[in-house]
């Protein structure tokens, strides 16, 4: 593996769009404030004893901070961050790589840890714990096994599965948070701030639209609200209303629950083709064309949190709450 194609400086990953929406410190971080209140203290006492962090596990449904959080936790820290994911490294050589080109204080942020090589997985052990890995070197009877230290360094792992984490893994981080779902206010407040970054301004009943339509969910908020954008420039707007928020969210299939054409897709499927369920998510996601594990991670959870569905030992049911959303009568 090329370490410097595969492990991103912090630099060079603000030079993408989305990095200018992204905050730097935990003052401009919007909403998650137990997380950021706790983390806060965390990096505090660390810097005052003036030791590296403990490593950090961020999980929770996919686009809800946990990226921009281990840049912030760099950023507070007052060091570098150096990013890849679990399934890009795929010898144990890749990870020694990574490993060793590390400075003293340094946060390594692996984005979906779950998928880890278990072989691979068994380095981070002694690394995490004792700043150290195992390499063995030379073939055959000229086998050894040379022990490199490591400088002190952070790990942040975010995954969207805690659950497919061994314990092993799971035990070695000292600090193990849950992101949460948005409140539309906080949301409201994110696509405030993202509009004055595009320099596009927005009424406020139109902030407040595009904020109950996004899952809660700060990146589907930016996405979305770049997708209405287009709209109002595309139509001459100075400004975005809430008429064109509308329009433009309509023509997105993206309704006032905040449910697209999948979510659609998914809940009638259950409804019309399973007779409301229970019914197994790999039956389910074979009926609509998406991958099982699709459904369980990117909407399956919202839905579950709305309350549309339930999840039970033989399988997927929707609630009354589904059959008044769509006007269907139940019976029918």
């Amino acid at each position: 593996m090329d370490s410097n194609r595969d492990v991103l400086d912090t630099h060079q990953l603000l030079e993408d769009e989305d990095s200018q929406l992204r905050p730097q410190l935990f003052d401009e971080y919007i909403g998650q404030q137990d997380l950021k209140d706790n983390l806060r203290v965390f990096v505090g006492a660390a810097k005052m004893r003036d030791e590296s962090l403990d490593h950090v596990l961020l999980y929770g449904p996919p686009g809800l901070g946990k990226t921009t959080m281990s840049m912030i936790i760099a950023n507070e820290m007052g060091t570098h961050l150096k990013t890849t994911t679990g399934p890009s490294i795929e010898k144990t050589g890749d990870l020694v790589a990574i490993l060793t080109a590390l400075e003293p204080g340094d946060v390594l942020f692996i984005d979906e840890i779950h998928r880890l090589n278990k072989v691979i997985e068994e380095i981070l052990y002694p690394a995490m714990e004792d700043f150290c890995v195992d390499v063995v070197i030379g073939k055959e009877a000229s086998t050894r096994s040379v022990r490199i230290d490591l400088p002190p360094f952070t790990l942040v792992g975010a995954t969207t599965r805690a659950g497919d984490l061994s314990a092993p893994l799971r035990d070695r981080f000292g600090i193990v948070s849950k992101l949460e779902y948005y409140s539309d206010e906080d949301l409201g407040k994110i696509i405030e701030r993202t509009s004055r970054v595009y320099q596009m301004e927005m009424e406020q009943e139109a902030v407040l639209e595009l904020a109950k339509r996004s899952r809660g969910t700060p990146r589907i908020a930016n996405r979305l609200f770049r997708r209405v954008r287009d709209f109002a420039q595309y139509n001459n707007d100075d400004i975005i209303t809430s008429h064109r928020t509308e329009e433009a969210l309509t023509k997105l299939k993206v309704d006032h629950l905040g449910l697209d054409d999948v979510d659609h897709k998914y809940l009638l499927g259950i409804i019309h083709r399973f007779q409301g369920g229970p019914v197994g998510v790999e039956a389910l996601a074979a009926s609509i064309g998406e991958e099982p594990m699709t459904l369980e991670d990117v909407y399956e959870p919202y839905l579950l949190q709305k309350g549309l569905i339930k999840r039970t030992p033989r399988g997927r049911i929707v609630t009354d709450l589904v059959y008044q959303h769509f006007g269907i009568n139940r019976e029918s």
